[in-house]
């Protein structure tokens, strides 16, 4: 099923609001930027309604003009909450324009789910300050010329409308939040493994800060006026003085607060990050201290489970790689080696050592093996470095692949200037031996060969077998190195070689032409000398 076409995986412990919240996602589609405006707008208008209520208890007006003047804060907060919705136009009709793409890349993706993690934030940022004046000065003014309270009266209303206010644009930007996680939902199921994430949100000690002051404040705010004497005389100066005493009280309660749960949950998750970091540094023995028994604990203990993990597989990795090539290692944990194996075109390079069946009647088997690694350390890390990979040890010979699982379109070219590399290599080094290499190049099956629980990546076709008898061939031309035909039309950088001829290949009823580096004498000789042409 297409998690784009239903808001991404949706968590198994929702709620009602989340459930309630992403099936009008799903209902509404485009529309869906209506139910944001409704539900930020809402929200803001209802705590405009409370707070003109609350404010009306410090006074003795009538309940008709508190009424009217709770009409006149709701049509302004609502007004005002649109237009500041509508400034973030820009932003969801962006994210309309990723749903829309069939096929959206990965920094489309990315810059969706950036805008969508930041869109209620940047909206409030930029319009917060004059929705809030717009929404309360209206209101103060019609209060304060309906209940006749004076000027006096209109600044303790001002004053007393701004924490409410506040609160309220607290509340909407969480409601927000809320009715815009299905989108990031959506973005996010879509977002690649790897990107730069740069935090742009509000950090949880920033909102403890910002709401906490907020919410005690207009608490204050709300007892005083339930539970105060009502007089329209000294209502102002008691509306005054409960704001700013509440304010004082909030403010530092909220200090205090946010210490505590700074200490209590801020700092365990900051652990869990710094550590986090390290493990992205390869540094699998990094541990969380788990400080708590509750979720923050849970976290930290499940991060050191994942931490253990991951050294586990890394040592793995690491002994698995000693016995397989690197590149067919990181192929098999990704999990996208098929089954079934692929087609691919492909040079292949038998080498062998010459006279090793007589060199090894000479000398102890514990000195034979010691040479053959020795030579093996020196042929292997030539073929890794032309981008191929040793698909098996032949006992004094072996067999490189260049094009899978790694394509190159030059896989022709590496193949041979490997080969070059790696006899040059072995003549001029202390070993005294030499070997010769065949190289030859056509479409193969790559995949994972065996049975029984046991398999082994390798290349079957029938340009392997041309390809270890050019090598065998080696024996009756002279030459260190031959190459096919086919694999000389498929070279794309010039490569001096000279013609063998035809050469008859055993389990083959056509006679292949093989070609060898061009040496000094074949170039000043009158024998032709065919170069490879680059490929257009």
């Amino acid at each position: 099923m297409d998690q784009r076409a239903h808001g991404g995986p949706v968590p198994d412990d929702q709620g009602v609001i989340e459930r309630w919240v992403r099936w009008l996602y799903r209902a509404s589609g485009k529309r869906y930027r209506l139910v944001v405006l409704v539900g930020e707008a809402g929200s803001s208008v209802l705590v405009a309604v409370v707070s003109v209520v609350v404010v009306a208890t410090y006074y003795d007006p009538l309940w008709t003009e508190v009424a009217l003047v709770a009409v006149v804060g709701a049509v302004v907060t609502a007004g005002s909450v649109a237009y500041a919705v509508w400034q973030g136009r820009d932003g969801m009709a962006a994210i309309d324009r990723w749903r829309a793409t069939t096929m959206p890349t990965p920094r489309e993706t990315v810059e969706a789910w950036e805008v969508a993690t930041t869109i209620t934030l940047r909206q409030y940022r930029r319009t917060s300050g004059f929705v809030g004046l717009l929404a309360v000065v209206p209101t103060a003014v019609t209060a304060t010329l309906l209940w006749d309270v004076g000027w006096s009266g209109l600044g303790a209303i001002v004053l007393a409308a701004v924490i409410p206010g506040f609160y309220g644009t607290i509340v909407s930007y969480a409601i927000g939040e809320i009715l815009v996680r299905p989108v990031v939902e959506e973005v996010a199921a879509e977002l690649p493994d790897e990107f730069v994430l740069v935090p742009h949100g509000l950090s949880l000690g920033k909102r403890l800060r910002i709401s906490v002051p907020a919410y005690t404040t207009t608490t204050g705010v709300v007892v005083g006026g339930l539970l105060g004497p009502s007089s329209g005389s000294d209502g102002s100066g008691r509306l005054v003085l409960t704001v700013l005493v509440s304010l004082a009280v909030g403010l530092f309660l909220s200090l205090e607060l946010t210490n505590l749960l700074s200490s209590s949950i801020t700092r365990p998750v900051g652990e869990v990050r710094a550590q986090l970091r390290r493990v992205r540094e390869e540094d699998y023995d990094a541990r969380a201290p788990v400080l708590s028994s509750d979720e923050l604990g849970e976290l930290a203990h499940d991060f050191n489970l994942m931490a253990k993990g991951l050294a586990e597989r890394e040592e793995l990795r690491n002994a698995f790689g000693t016995y397989v090539d690197k590149e067919i290692v990181r192929l098999i944990l990704s999990g996208r080696l098929p089954a079934e194996g692929v087609e691919a075109e492909v040079s292949l390079l038998f080498c062998d050592v010459r006279g090793f069946t007589t060199y090894a009647e000479q000398v102890g088997p514990a000195e034979v093996v010691a040479t053959l690694n020795a030579l093996f350390a020196e042929i292997v890390p030539v073929v890794e470095a032309y981008g191929g990979h040793v698909d098996k040890f032949l006992g004094d010979g072996l067999m490189a692949v260049f094009g899978a699982p790694q394509p190159h379109a030059d896989h022709a070219d590496r193949a041979v200037e490997a080969a070059r590399m790696i006899v040059d290599a072995v003549a001029l080094g202390s070993s005294g031996l030499r070997v010769a290499a065949g190289v030859n190049s056509g479409r193969v099956v790559a995949g994972p060969l065996g049975g029984a629980g046991r398999l082994n990546f390798s290349v079957i076709g029938d340009a392997v077998n041309v390809a270890a008898r050019v090598e065998a061939a080696t024996r009756e031309t002279g030459d260190d190195l031959l190459v096919t035909a086919a694999t000389r039309d498929l070279l794309t950088r010039p490569q001096p070689l000279v013609s063998r001829g035809l050469v008859a290949l055993k389990g083959k009823s056509a006679m292949v032409e093989v070609f060898a580096p061009a040496s000094s004498p074949d170039l000043l000789s009158d024998e032709p000398v065919r170069v490879a042409r680059p490929v257009d």
